[in-house]
């Protein structure tokens, strides 16, 4: 379970941001795939090749899986998950590029130089029901993609097909679908930054007790539902920095919202869902900041020329001496 939203500053720079919810300890950490890499892939013997130099946040699993991240063309993207929805592939396709779901993101950031790239792109890529190593699993995934002019699409693959849709909210969480979680908005319209005025019974005036009552029925629990719609809110209203130090600030207080702490959302078999990390992408900069949950501690990682024309792939452990400051 995770949530995902965008962001504009001041100065028109975009960002695209997600908490990483799972109950599971993934052990993610910032890494820089360099230029004209090839992936191995679980569909297909003969993998595929990348163009683009990226970071984000992944793991050496017999080969990097990336989770989210932002490449050098200012195209940022992330995974979450699409529990009971999400339908791919049963078998390879001759003459396309056969990625396994966990696959997707690297395939995403090292091919794709825009969201209009994507669009033009997509009908080449072929996603099979291959079973993750890690999870044993055929995870189920949809995809947030955005680029540094601001558009936005989600992708989400179920029993009817790809679909490519433009995000207007620029905000994204897991199951139900995407459409489903717009029309949901419709029953929020009285939601406002600014109180609402008295109102009257009969002869009785009533008033409302301090500040904030526009948020009232401002949903606060963690499902995805819920955490749509506060991200939507919070994202809308919240004011835009003059910085990218401010911006990243800025996000971190818009994540908080929506982050979940340890032991608030349980599952029946002794696990829970917490927000394993919250991750940045400054799609202007082409750098990547990540945030795990026990220190705080943001780790900033930019992708230099000696990064992106290395021969392999360079991981960057966290560090609590790695600190990134925050100014407005």
């Amino acid at each position: 379970m995770c949530t995902s939203v965008m962001y504009q500053n001041a100065k028109g720079n975009w960002f695209l941001a997600r908490t990483m919810d799972f109950s599971f300890e993934l052990g993610g950490r910032p890494v820089v795939i360099p230029r004209n890499f090839h992936f191995k892939s679980d569909a297909d013997e003969k993998g595929f090749d990348t163009k683009l130099g990226f970071t984000g946040a992944g793991r050496d699993l017999n080969g990097y899986i990336l989770v989210d991240g932002v490449n050098e063309a200012g195209v940022g993207a992330a995974t979450l998950y699409f529990d009971g929805l999400a339908k791919f592939a049963d078998q390879a396709v001759s003459g396309k590029t056969n990625v396994a779901p966990h696959e997707v993101i690297n395939w995403i950031l090292g091919n794709v130089t825009s969201v209009a790239d994507l669009k033009a792109k997509i009908a080449d890529l072929n996603i099979v029901a291959i079973a993750n190593d890690l999870f044993k699993i055929i995870v189920p995934l949809h995809w947030i993609v955005a680029d540094k002019t601001g558009a936005c699409v989600v992708l989400e693959q179920d029993k009817n097909g790809m679909k490519v849709m433009d995000d207007p909210v620029k905000v994204m969480t897991n199951s139900p679908d995407f459409q489903w979680h717009l029309k949901n908005l419709n029953n929020y319209v009285q939601l406002k930054p600014t109180s609402h005025s008295s109102k009257k019974y009969g002869e009785f005036e009533s008033e409302a007790y301090g500040l904030g009552s526009g948020a009232l029925g401002l949903p606060g629990d963690y499902t995805s539902v819920s955490r749509f719609v506060r991200a939507a809110f919070i994202r809308q209203n919240t004011d835009k920095a003059k910085t990218v130090p401010g911006s990243i600030n800025a996000l971190s207080h818009i994540l908080n919202s929506v982050e979940i702490p340890k032991g608030v959302k349980a599952d029946n078999e002794g696990g829970c869902d917490y927000s394993q990390y919250r991750g940045y992408m400054s799609l202007d900069e082409g750098a990547y900041y990540m945030q795990p949950y026990d220190d705080q501690t943001i780790t900033r990682v930019v992708m230099t020329p000696e990064l992106l024309n290395a021969k392999e792939p360079t991981e960057f452990p966290l560090k609590a001496e790695q600190h990134f400051n925050s100014v407005n």
